[in-house]
């Protein structure tokens, strides 16, 4: 109940909207996750008056919620304003991009978009109905937790766009939506549905039961009592949850990580037995602590005990705000306990626990929530059934669009469902259900009608984050810097919608994309000028070179091994906007039998310039496969008069001819 009163004073401290008001814009963004921030910012860009609805009190989402170690996929699909907060980031930790950092870092980074936007927020409000007349949303009413002695505000806009992670605006203006799994036959996949795999998985032989061997004894919690269902078969059951765990290993900076409320040890007893199974589940293989800069850590979970809190979240997506709550709050407390057994249980390794005694909550971080994160991951709610449907055969580049307004990249990654009970020779063990983790394909374009309702549900909704996908599609698609690029896309269909009174789904697909290839920053600014080596235009080879679909950047990119026994060569001829200054880059993938150096010739339109490039200035960090290196800052022409070769002089390794970006100098 403190914890509650705190939170309402908080609350009513940062709601800039008044009570028993009624707010006019032209759009309201209703969430004010990473991908809301860079909708309502977009809007503003565009011209348009603009609301942030977020209905706690951070801006971000998970991106400020401790995933900092970023889930990228391929850095090809990241563009716009995504593209620059990545970059902005980089500035502050002195790189050209950041894809690792701090939670608090990132929220500042929001804040300052939303100020230079001059975006009004809304804190503390959360969505209660949604008034809708002929297929248009007219407006949506808002409480907040003191609604009992304040009034409900109303905001009226002319577009809606639903940027949560649950899908609460879409689900209050009747628009379609599905949660769960989908069975395999519905849309001819083969990785949606119940599925029990490797990954994320228990040793054979992990004795479900309290007392082992004996079913009487009843079974261990988390283990559900249900018989498995047949391979690919749907239900409602959604991927599991947890916390993005930032914790520190810095003494001047950590808070010892002590028994949370309602502590019971009996919980973690499966993570015992799976150690006593597999002696290879030490501490970086239970909690996955990827190192974040200033000693400071993004915890995922990991292996088949770790922080998803499997089966205990079935009814989140469509639950009331108060049972939500509760469900958050269950989470927090079982992953606090988890953190307290690993280093206290006397059970536990000793160095493990050692391992553990090394951190605690971070002192600077979420400062105003006892040092943990306010929000939880919700990898999935509800997802709109839109006017397209994005499936596993667009992930596999089976079926590809035209109309794509982002892109994506990712595995189709599903964390597990449930922990179930099944038999193999003859014995009683038990296993995870739904972990997928697919993936080896190149980016590939997500549909605008994908982001939007069938016209006869809704014309003035786009929803950027619980978009329309089937469950192992949504996998791939559901990343944080997609998020941001899709709430921009978004942002720039609803302001062309609101330009032409058209319905979202009459709105020219054509003229979107060309805004966001044009200026993708919104502000008029020369965009980066990217050759990739399936680029045909604009890249030639010297020599045979051999094609490779997986580590680079897009699609391909193409290898020489000869060590330099034949002269070789791969020209990327950019056509540049205008003469001047550019910062040359370079992509390279990490890569064990790369060359010592490459040589690169750059050709300013009259003269060429050898730079050598030493591979360990090759630097690449996160969840990603190669990196930009800086070549240079160079004059060059306006037009096709530049090029940049990368050759194989002097080569003692693998030479990649990947990606080449020029960038115009402010």
């Amino acid at each position: 109940m403190k914890r509650m009163l705190i939170w309402l004073l908080l609350i009513s401290s940062v709601t800039q909207l008044p009570a028993q008001s009624i707010r006019t814009v032209d759009v309201c963004v209703y969430g004010g996750t990473s991908g809301g921030v860079m909708a309502a910012y977009a809007a503003r860009k565009m011209g348009k008056s603009v609301v942030l609805i977020e209905p706690g009190r951070h801006l971000g989402g998970l991106t400020t919620g401790g995933l900092g170690y970023t889930d990228i996929g391929n850095k090809y699909a990241i563009t716009g304003l995504s593209l620059d907060f990545y970059r902005r980031l980089g500035k502050h930790y002195g790189n050209f991009e950041q894809w690792i950092f701090e939670p608090s870092v990132a929220e500042n980074l929001f804040r300052e978009y939303i100020k230079r936007g001059d975006v009004p927020v809304v804190y503390g409000h959360r969505i209660v109905s949604a008034k809708k007349v002929n297929g248009t949303i007219q407006e949506i009413t808002l409480e907040t937790p003191l609604s009992s002695v304040q009034p409900v505000n109303t905001v009226r806009a002319k577009m809606f766009i639903d940027a949560t992670y649950e899908g609460d605006l879409l689900a209050k203006a009747g628009v379609s939506y599905t949660v769960g799994r989908e069975a395999n036959s519905q849309y001819n996949e083969t990785w949606n549905g119940v599925q029990i795999l490797n990954g994320h998985q228990f040793a054979d032989g992990v004795d479900p039961y309290k007392v082992p061997g004996k079913p009487e004894s009843g079974l261990l919690w988390g283990i559900s009592p249900e018989p498995v269902a047949a391979t690919g078969t749907g239900d409602k059951k959604v991927q599991a949850y947890n916390f993005r765990i930032c914790l520190s290993s810095d003494p001047a900076n950590m808070i010892p990580i002590t028994r949370p409320e309602g502590y019971d040890s009996t919980r973690y007893e499966l993570l015992l037995r799976a150690m006593e199974k597999d002696p290879k589940l030490t501490f970086n293989r239970i909690l996955k602590p990827d190192r974040m800069p200033n000693q400071k850590t993004d915890i995922n979970n990991f292996g088949p005990f770790s922080t998803d809190m499997i089966g205990t979240n079935y009814d989140f997506p469509e639950a009331s705000y108060d049972r939500r709550a509760q469900i958050q709050r269950e989470h927090e407390l079982y992953n606090k306990g988890l953190l307290y057994f690993i280093g206290h249980d006397p059970r536990m390794r000793p160095e493990i626990r050692e391992q553990m005694l090394k951190f605690g909550y971070p002192k600077d971080e979420y400062t105003d929530n006892g040092n943990w994160s306010p929000q939880m991951y919700v990898r999935e709610a509800r997802r709109m059934i839109g006017d397209y449907v994005m499936t596993q055969a667009n992930c596999e580049g089976k079926e590809v669009v035209k109309d794509g307004v982002g892109m994506a990249a990712y595995t189709m990654d599903s964390h597990n469902c449930q922990r179930v009970v099944i038999e193999k020779n003859g014995m009683k063990m038990v296993k995870n259900e739904g972990n997928v983790e697919v993936g080896g394909f190149p980016p590939y374009p997500i549909s605008y009608r994908s982001l939007i309702p069938k016209q006869n549900e809704c014309k003035n909704l786009l929803v950027p984050v619980c978009l329309s996908a089937s469950h192992i599609a949504y996998g791939s698609i559901r990343m944080e810097p997609v998020f941001m690029v899709l709430g921009q896309s978004a942002a720039v269909a609803a302001s062309l919608a609101i330009d032409q009174k058209q319905p979202v789904q009459q709105v020219n697909v054509a003229a979107v994309q060309k805004i966001l290839r044009e200026n993708p920053l919104l502000d008029g600014s020369t965009p980066d000028v990217v050759v990739d080596d399936d680029d045909t235009r604009q890249v030639t080879m010297t020599g045979d070179w051999t094609k490779e679909t997986r580590g680079g950047y897009g699609r391909s990119l193409v290898v020489d091994d000869s060590k330099g026994q034949s002269a070789k060569a791969v020209r990327f001829a950019p056509t540049l906007p205008k003469t001047g200054q550019y910062d040359l880059y370079a992509y390279f993938p990490r890569r064990p039998d790369a060359s010592s150096q490459t040589t690169l010739l750059i050709h300013n339109g009259s003269s060429t310039q050898p730079v050598t490039l030493k591979k360990e200035t090759i630097q690449v960090e996160g969840q990603t496969s190669g990196a930009w290196v800086k070549i240079g800052t160079f004059a060059f022409p306006a037009g096709k008069k530049a090029y940049v070769e990368v050759t194989n002089q002097g080569a003692d390794g693998a030479v990649v001819a990947d990606a080449v970006q020029w960038i115009a100098v402010k």
